[in-house]
């Protein structure tokens, strides 16, 4: 009994130290919902260092406080859903150094898996330097961040009330998809609108057309004769409401982030125009969509016009701004800009034999969304970067040549946010004589290689008849 009781309390323990701590005034936090483990400074005795406080203001306050106490110089947590974003803020404000450390990386410490000794293996590893930090940007981006991503969820929302409003004209068989393209231009909303006010006369509907709609107003009535049932009418009014409703939001999120960006921005840029854009069609068609203040806006704050490169458009550049920021110096290289993107190919081995690939659903998702839906947008372009989509499409297949498009969106933009290098765009023609040459040049090493040397074919004289 006695030896079995001396057991469990070595058990319960601190975690061995036989690491050499680098950093000994370093503290490690495993984050929860309802309770935060922390493990402050190594002692003099051995013994662990480690309190649990609440999840309540108050009570992070009074952690922030022993830890400044303590002499903490830098503290290492898990990124726990959104928990820690209010530790780490305090954290900041106090002048303390917060790193947020993936979970994945904690997954495989030996010994019992308990709160208790996850704090105490997160201050080990960090007092070693053995934890990375994840990129987080500055205070000024991450606020913009915040109203963008919020903005992306009302947009999709949005997206939510038109299907809503959809089913509801399906089921009363007023088919308003056929009529118009868009149900949320122009002539389909002014359908809608008239509908839920109470007109029903077909005529009357189609005679809302937009001046510039292709179909006449005879065409359009065909299709806006339904059932009219009462339940269907309830819910398309109900649906057109939340619609409007979540669009007004849209609006007031889309000026708050403007404003944000406009206060970022430096002084002689503040009233500059973007220079004119490579591309006078492109130009043309982001002011056809309205989009031109934004991109003067994005301009503005960046000192760069991402909308240079080929399938950049507005939106993609606002994705990229508002998750990282014009300041790419936290990534050494391109490389690992796109490894932090997981836009590179994984290829574990191990002994020298590839092993299985798994999926690996870490890394900037919206980002790299973002990039995907741009490279699917260069398929049929007339550019160079269309034209190795096309290539690499060609041999490998389309999820291929979309991720490595992808890819080279994600070097390009670090290279221009990153050294100021303007995007040129060499054309079709050029990418194709470029690719020939390199694979020319590659068949007359391989030819060397072997003993043999290539030459070229001279056209034989065709020999008149007779």
């Amino acid at each position: 009994m006695e030896k079995a009781k001396e057991s469990s309390k070595l058990r319960r323990g601190g975690v061995p130290m036989a690491l050499t701590a680098i950093r000994p005034l370093v503290a490690g936090v495993d984050i929860g919902s309802r309770e935060n483990w922390v493990c402050g400074p190594a002692r003099s005795d051995g013994k662990p260092n480690v309190r649990v406080f609440g999840t309540t203001t108050a009570e992070l306050k009074a952690l922030v406080d022993w830890l400044a106490e303590e002499g903490t110089e830098s503290v290492a947590m898990e990124s726990t859903s959104v928990y820690w974003i209010p530790l780490l803020e305090l954290l900041e404000a106090r002048g303390i150094e917060a790193v947020l450390v993936n979970a994945h990386q904690l997954h495989n410490v030996p010994g019992r898996k308990t709160d208790f000794h996850d704090c105490q293996w997160i201050q080990l590893l960090h007092s070693c330097g053995l934890l990375r930090a994840s990129f987080r940007p500055g205070p000024t981006v991450v606020a913009m961040r915040a109203i963008h991503r919020q903005l992306a969820n009302l947009v999709e929302e949005r997206t939510r009330c038109v299907q809503w409003m959809q089913k509801s004209l399906d089921q009363m068989n007023v088919q308003v998809h056929r009529a118009v393209t868009d149900l949320t231009g122009t002539t389909g909303m002014a359908i809608v609108r008239a509908i839920v006010a109470g007109e029903r006369d077909p005529m009357k509907l189609s005679a809302l057309r937009h001046h510039r709609c292709r179909k006449s107003v005879e065409d359009i009535a065909r299709y806006l004769t339904g059932t009219w049932r009462e339940e269907h009418l309830f819910n398309l009014a109900s649906a057109l409401q939340l619609f409007d409703t979540v669009e007004k939001l849209i609006a007031t999120h889309e000026s708050r982030l403007l404003e944000a960006m406009a206060a970022l921005q430096p002084d002689e840029r503040k009233e500059a125009s973007p220079p004119p854009h490579p591309n006078p069609l492109k130009e043309k068609a982001i002011k056809g969509r309205g989009d031109q203040p934004v991109r003067t806006e994005l301009w503005r704050f960046a000192g760069l016009d991402l909308m240079q490169i080929d399938g950049i458009g507005v939106g993609a550049a606002k994705i990229v701004l508002t998750e990282v920021g014009p300041d790419l110096s936290a990534f050494p290289s391109e490389n690992h800009f796109v490894s932090w993107l997981r836009l590179c190919p994984r290829r574990p081995i191990s002994g020298g034999k590839p092993l299985k690939k798994r999926r690996n659903s870490m890394g900037a998702n919206r980002i790299a969304g973002a990039l995907r839906m741009a490279a699917c947008s260069l398929q049929r372009t007339k550019t160079a970067l269309g034209a190795a989509y096309r290539r690499i499409a060609r041999y490998k297949g389309a999820d291929v040549a979309i991720f490595a498009i992808a890819r080279k969106l994600a070097q390009l933009i670090y290279r221009m946010l990153r050294y100021g290098q303007d995007y040129l765009d060499l054309g079709e023609a050029a990418y194709d004589r470029q690719f020939e040459a390199r694979r020319l040049a590659a068949l007359q090493q391989t030819a060397k290689s072997m003993g043999f040397e290539l030459t070229k074919e001279s056209a034989q004289p065709q020999l008149s008849p007779g």
